[in-house]
């Protein structure tokens, strides 16, 4: 196996961005663990899940953000394991979880409470868990003790740009091994601005000087090394997201011409929970939740995995997989 040419963004990643002090540690773990799942028969999908948080200050106090909480993500997560793919979720902290996301409202003190307790000699008693507050409780716990115990789900936590960055990197590089078995679904809210760190004022910037006024670099569009250095045989889907309906399947088809990979998600932000076109270079298609679906607890996350697995099929027979 070769190994992953250098690109240009290399040497700006390294210049620009700060590198995790854990980030060949965590790279190791994926290597391994997509080592170990194509060796058992599974696929494995990197889902990149969550915004990214760009700092203003060295020493952070403000930063800019997005309003992404992760839930295509993570709900997309459950739907690649339950069709036999292994998941490395590399995910905003505390953004929403496999499994847990449906809970994400609640608060969990209202759902739990003492049973068989005795005040009087400070027995407690055990605390147990109301399923009227938390409906589908035990049928979620199920099938996360499941995942857990076929290891099916490695979760790698990021915050910053920064971070992102460089365990995008790393986990190209990891999953490059297994080649056309492995996908990235990149569907986190990736910067598109930044401040460099050598630019960045390192203690907290004071109100008392007045008005703000930013200037930021682009963000290097990392999914051009991704496809064409780190991870080159690997099945790679990015997702697009506009306000205007009228441009975004134009702005899909140029992603696909400048870098070269096998899909777009392209969706609409008021209308992206049950409406998207996986736009591909042969094809087009429409993926819809219909208002019967939703009553049927049907998500488009669903329809966007089923649709996507196919066509990873499809991509590995062509790759001779």
């Amino acid at each position: 196996m070769a190994k992953p040419r250098m690109s240009s963004i290399d040497g700006k990643l390294a210049e620009e961005f700060a590198v995790p002090a854990h980030v060949e540690e965590v790279k190791e773990k994926m290597a391994a663990f997509a080592g170990h799942h194509v060796t058992a028969g599974r696929r494995v999908v990197l889902i990149t899940s969550g915004g990214t948080k760009v700092p203003l200050e060295s020493r952070t106090v403000r930063f800019l953000d997005n309003f992404s909480s992760g839930r295509r993500g993570a709900s997309s997560a459950e739907y690649f394991m339950d069709s036999g793919y292994a998941v490395v979720f590399l995910h905003r902290h505390r953004s929403l979880y496999p499994y847990a996301r449906m809970f994400s409202n609640i608060n969990m003190l209202d759902a739990l409470k003492f049973s068989g307790g005795d005040g009087a000699s400070g027995n407690s008693g055990e605390v147990v868990v109301n399923q009227q507050v938390l409906p589908d409780i035990a049928r979620a716990l199920k099938r996360y003790q499941e995942v857990k115990e076929g290891r099916l789900l490695l979760p790698i936590e990021f915050s910053t740009l920064s971070e992102y960055l460089h365990l995008l990197k790393a986990a190209a590089q990891a999953l490059s091994a297994i080649e056309s078995k492995a996908m990235f679904y990149l569907a986190a809210a990736v910067s598109d601005f930044y401040i460099p760190a050598s630019e960045m004022p390192e203690h907290k910037i004071q109100s008392s000087n007045g008005p703000l006024q930013l200037s930021m670099n682009m963000v290097p569009k990392i999914l051009s090394p991704l496809v064409k250095d780190w991870a080159p045989q690997a099945f790679v889907i990015s997702f697009k997201l506009e306000t205007d309906p009228t441009i975004l399947l134009d702005k899909a088809r140029r992603a696909l011409d400048a870098y070269r990979h096998q899909a777009v998600v392209a969706n609409v932000l008021d209308s992206r929970r049950g409406y998207v076109v996986v736009v591909t270079p042969e094809t087009q298609a429409e993926l819809i939740i219909s208002d019967e679906d939703v009553k049927n607890d049907v998500e488009i996350e669903e329809r966007i995995v089923s649709n996507l697995t196919s066509a990873h099929n499809k991509f590995i027979t062509q790759q001779g997989g």
